[in-house]
């Protein structure tokens, strides 16, 4: 990609944040952030990510840099999080390298796990701003009217495509989470395959901390008990393996839940499939997670006690 082609102010917001302007662009991609791979003209190599400033992005690049001072396998910011043309901007290192571990048994959900528990202890002890609104494919606590939060590019399509069994399943976890009365803490929402890197049959780095939420324990670990295998497309790990990634975070946590968190983690390893069922039925998509959980939605509403 051309440097030309960059948005206008970074040139500038390079200079005044990290001292030295693009030299070059080593990539970029555009999902819910846009993220820029830079080298600068210092020969360093970073990572710009610029999103829409709704709040959250400054939590969760404090959240991301404590970690990174632990030691723990993530991108060092290089920045805080800065409010740019009602964007939220900051810069990191570039950690590049490791491979995707892929597979979905029960064995590698021990692995991702462990990742997880290592993840979920090292945030409690960090204290920032709840980041909140939650990321939009976990946000089943909405205050929105209706069963689904409001995002306008999916509520402007023809609702009908999104099949009955979706729509049910999602009512049904939906009411099971929001009885419960848990504490929330500090979590990663969307800790799937393609968000992790692996070396050596270690884990080398975990990315996307723009996906920090607020929410309890249990519904932060199930759902990444339901996500941890995806890939391109996401999908719905099987069951007996999300009963492995469970099992293996309490014993590595030293936790035993009690009946109600038990219940909420299952309910919450539904949520994020049966979002991704509704964004491929309004987009047309292959039904890789709607035939999931058309074949597993009994079995985790049955352990929800939903």
């Amino acid at each position: 990609m051309p440097s030309e082609e960059l948005p206008d102010w970074l040139p500038a917001w390079c200079v005044d944040r990290l001292g030295h302007e693009p030299a070059g662009v080593l990539f970029e991609q555009r999902s819910i952030s846009a993220v820029f791979g830079l080298r600068l003209s210092d020969g360093r190599e970073v990572v710009l990510k610029a999103r829409e400033d709704d709040g959250r992005a400054s939590s969760c690049v404090a959240a991301q840099a404590r970690l990174a001072e632990r030691g723990f396998p993530c991108a060092r910011p290089l920045t805080p999080a800065v409010a740019v043309d009602g964007l939220a901007v900051h810069a990191e290192e570039l950690r590049p390298g490791g491979e995707l571990l892929r597979g979905d048994s029960p064995d590698v959900a021990v692995r991702y796990a462990a990742v997880f528990a290592r993840l979920m202890a090292e945030l409690a002890d960090v204290t920032v701003a709840p980041p909140l609104p939650n990321p939009r494919w976990a946000r089943w606590d909405h205050p929105d009217p209706g069963l689904w939060p409001a995002i306008g590019f999916l509520d402007e399509r023809d609702q009908s495509a999104v099949p009955a069994y979706v729509v049910d399943t999602a009512a049904r976890v939906r009411r099971r989470l929001l009885a419960a009365d848990l504490p929330c803490v500090l979590g990663h929402a969307d800790f799937e395959a393609q968000n992790l890197r692996w070396h050596d049959g270690e884990v080398w780095a975990v990315h996307d901390w723009d996906s920090l939420a607020w929410q309890p324990e249990a519904a932060l670990v199930g759902a990444a008990c339901g996500a941890f295998a995806s890939a391109s497309p996401p999908t719905l790990a099987p069951v007996e393996s999300s009963a492995a990634f469970l099992a293996a975070y309490l014993d590595l946590r030293g936790r035993r839940f009690t009946a109600e968190e038990w219940e909420i983690a299952w309910a919450a390893s539904l949520w994020a499939a049966v979002h991704n069922a509704r964004w491929e039925a309004l987009h047309g998509d292959p039904p890789v997670s709607g035939e999931a959980v058309r074949a597993q939605a009994a079995e985790r509403l049955r352990q929800a006690n939903a």
